[in-house]
């Protein structure tokens, strides 16, 4: 019997087989705790004992839970509508503008131009879903990457930004009827957080077990295995547009509901969060997939580790900081566990690329 069969498997030592041996026990370990899918649950229970330890009289208060679960339930519902665009490998970088432009036209609207609350809301969001409909429209049919689409997008946004609040002017005095949007605490719940759980167990009912969901996230893993499938691709992009930018204009909506006023840099404090905790939740729940879940779990995970270093004496510079470093390692956990599956496709809005490429050369290249 030669020397590397006696030792079992390779890359395991002797007597570590992988089943009973040391390196199996540690993996049977992990994998009854969940650490591939709950890392991001364990993380988040590990900074609640450490704050919990570390100020206790700031951090464990009724006050602070509500605070984090309401501040974040607009972050989770613009999050949730950039899932689906991401998932069907289309990027997004207009809805933090978008947020801006839906919180400035509302509020101008119900103050300036004297628009009844409902009315408001229902114009809002329907300029958002048409910002949503020409960014769609600019990838599928034009055939320009969401990339560079949602930035020119973005630009042009905050010039009607500009324009509205003539050059950075604040909008406040909202009537009584729309600032009770997210206002309320049933039960000592922030409503706010409420509509987030509604928002995500619809989200998740729709990507996870419905035929559209299915059809979504094939045209984000491979546009061309997807559409030699029979799925319309052009549409499943189109459609993951549109859902990004309406929970962003729905974000905007509530979060000028929530503070009472109006400001234009408003939206700019959610891009970097939203893009970290949606980049961390592939690394949850369901690992190398945008997904629900995961996302959720990654946005209070952030706000919660955001949140103790603020009542512990941290500048207002940690909040970026915190983001920008979760940001960068979830997109490197990412990027290394697709090139450990074998993966070709590290980022969304690769297929959409070759997508284009493909439709270009309709000749098959001859090997030179």
């Amino acid at each position: 019997m030669s020397v590397a069969a006696s030792q079992g498997p390779v890359g395991l030592g002797a007597g570590d087989t992988g089943d009973g041996g040391p390196a199996g026990t540690r993996r049977g370990l992990a994998d009854r705790l969940g650490l591939a899918r709950l890392s991001g649950v364990y993380v988040w229970a590990l900074f609640i004992v450490v704050y919990a330890i570390w100020i206790p009289h700031t951090f464990l208060t009724v006050a602070t839970l509500q605070s984090v679960a309401a501040d974040q339930a607009i972050t989770g519902i613009v999050a949730l509508g950039l899932v689906f665009a991401l998932a069907a490998g289309a990027f997004d970088l207009s809805f933090a503008t978008l947020l801006t432009m839906s919180s400035v036209i509302v509020g101008s609207m119900m103050t300036a131009w004297h628009v009844p609350s409902a009315l408001a809301i229902l114009a809002t969001i329907c300029a958002g879903v048409a910002v949503g409909v020409i960014n769609g429209l600019l990838v599928t049919k034009v055939g320009i990457s969401s990339i560079v689409a949602t930035l020119g997008m973005s630009s042009l946004i905050q010039a009607v930004i500009d324009r509205v609040t003539n050059g950075g002017e604040f909008v406040t005095g909202f009537p009584a009827s729309f600032t009770r949007l997210a206002s309320p605490e049933p039960f000592g719940i922030p409503v706010l957080a409420i509509y987030l759980v509604a928002a995500a167990f619809v989200a998740w009912y729709l990507l996870e077990h419905s035929p559209f969901g299915r059809r979504l996230q094939a045209t984000g893993a491979g546009v061309d295995a997807a559409r030699l499938a029979g799925v319309n691709t052009d549409r499943m992009v189109f459609v993951g547009l549109v859902a990004s930018s309406a929970a962003a204009t729905i974000g905007g909506i509530l979060v000028t509901s929530q503070i009472g006023s109006v400001s234009p840099t408003i939206g700019t404090g959610y891009l970097l969060p939203v893009f970290a905790a949606v980049f961390l939740g592939t690394t949850q729940i369901k690992v190398g997939r945008f997904n629900i879940w995961g996302t959720i779990v990654a946005i209070y995970l952030l706000a919660t580790g955001v949140k103790g270093l603020q009542l512990g004496g941290g500048e207002g510079w940690i909040t970026d900081a915190f983001n920008g470093v979760a940001l960068l390692l979830a997109v490197s956990l990412a990027v290394i566990g697709q090139r450990r599956r074998g993966g070709s496709r590290i980022l969304p809005g690769g297929g959409v690329w070759r997508r284009r490429r493909a439709r270009s050369t309709p000749t098959e290249e001859k090997p030179s």
